[in-house]
């Protein structure tokens, strides 16, 4: 069976069932429903090696993510599927670990089924696997590393930004003492968050001691040990910015287990913003990485990077992609200044 008699048995075009196949919009409900039906009246399964063949490309785009137990990866991925099957291609989704060697691994995946893009959205990426592109002219586009080139593009979280809204937020509220959990430092996206926080303590005149830096591993265990160690501190910050949402997690739990409250013993705020962070006690203050903007312009930059009839690629473009701050419940005034805040709060209002 082919498709010209699925389309013989559907009353339609080829071209309509093609559409139908690629979940185009442009197809009314009851012709799709007409198409399916046929399809599976004729045993129907669309044959895409033999279409990579045939018109020399797969429809289909690569993504390689850090970590999948993550939320934000797995709710990354569904907003750039969901735009990818609007433009009528397919997904094939690999996960590194956060492992360069694991990387190299779903390079060749991607490689493997004829992918006509890629979009990596993680930090540990080598510039042997850049030139693997370069080479083979498959368009690629890379979150937080690589430069612009032809065929390459790059999407940059302006983590800096996120960061300093994180850190006003605390010193409007009073907060002196603050520290940091980062995430893995030999991650760039890990290392511009930990130098942002820096920059900002220095701009705010804070002390930044030493001790009040700590390493996690972006996981609510690392979250959790690294809280554990910032508590046993012989003078305790009142206030913890941590790299993204599950180390925030984890860091709370930390500090539940030592009978202390969020925000009046100790304030925190995340970064990410997955669906989880409204919906922890209290709802975690954070600053958002808005996903969707974030897989459109991905596949933007995928579209838009390779000629589609020389497949010769083109110039790559540059996206910056802005945080959005998001607070709730989980930062408040430093302990003992609540009542003092609210009527400084209360006295700017009136003024």
């Amino acid at each position: 069976m082919n498709i010209k008699a699925v389309a013989k048995l559907a009353n339609v075009s080829t071209a309509t069932v093609s559409r139908t196949i690629n979940g185009s919009p442009k197809v009314s409900p009851d012709t799709a429903a007409r198409v399916r039906k046929a399809m599976e009246t004729l045993n129907f399964v669309l044959n895409t090696n033999a279409r990579a063949l045939g018109s020399g490309r797969s429809n289909l785009l690569g993504l390689i993510i850090s970590d999948i137990t993550n939320p934000f990866f797995p709710e990354l991925v569904k907003a750039f599927e969901d735009i990818a099957v609007s433009q009528g291609k397919e997904v094939l989704i690999a996960n590194t670990d956060y492992d360069p060697d694991r990387t190299m691994h779903c390079v060749t995946r991607m490689l493997q089924r004829k992918v006509d893009g890629v979009a990596i959205m993680t930090s540990e990426i080598s510039e042997h696997v850049i030139s693997f592109f370069l080479k083979r002219k498959i368009p690629v586009v890379f979150l937080d590393t690589g430069e612009p080139a032809p065929g390459i593009s790059r999407i940059n979280i302006d983590y800096p930004a996120g960061v300093e809204m994180a850190m006003q937020y605390l010193t409007q509220l009073g907060h002196k003492d603050i520290s940091f959990i980062s995430g893995p430092l030999n991650l760039n996206s890990a290392k511009t968050r930990y130098q942002a926080f820096m920059e900002s303590s220095a701009r705010e005149h804070l002390s930044a001691k030493a001790e009040y830096v700590q390493e996690g591993n972006h996981r609510p265990d690392g979250g959790y040990r690294a809280m554990q160690r910032i508590l046993a501190l012989e003078q305790r910050p009142t206030a913890v910015l941590t790299s993204n949402d599950l180390t925030a997690i984890g860091a709370m739990g930390a500090i539940f287990e030592a009978g202390l409250r969020i925000p009046q013993d100790i304030s925190i705020i995340g970064f990410d913003d997955i669906q989880l962070s409204a919906f922890t006690e209290p709802p975690l203050t954070t600053v958002r990485i808005p996903h969707k903007d974030v897989a459109r312009v991905a596949i933007e930059a995928l579209l838009g990077t390779q000629d589609p009839i020389s497949k010769e690629p083109k110039d790559g473009a540059q996206y910056k992609i802005q945080p959005i701050f998001m607070p709730r419940r989980s930062a408040g005034p430093v302990p003992g200044e609540a009542h003092s805040f609210k009527r400084r709060r209360a006295d700017r209002l009136h003024a």
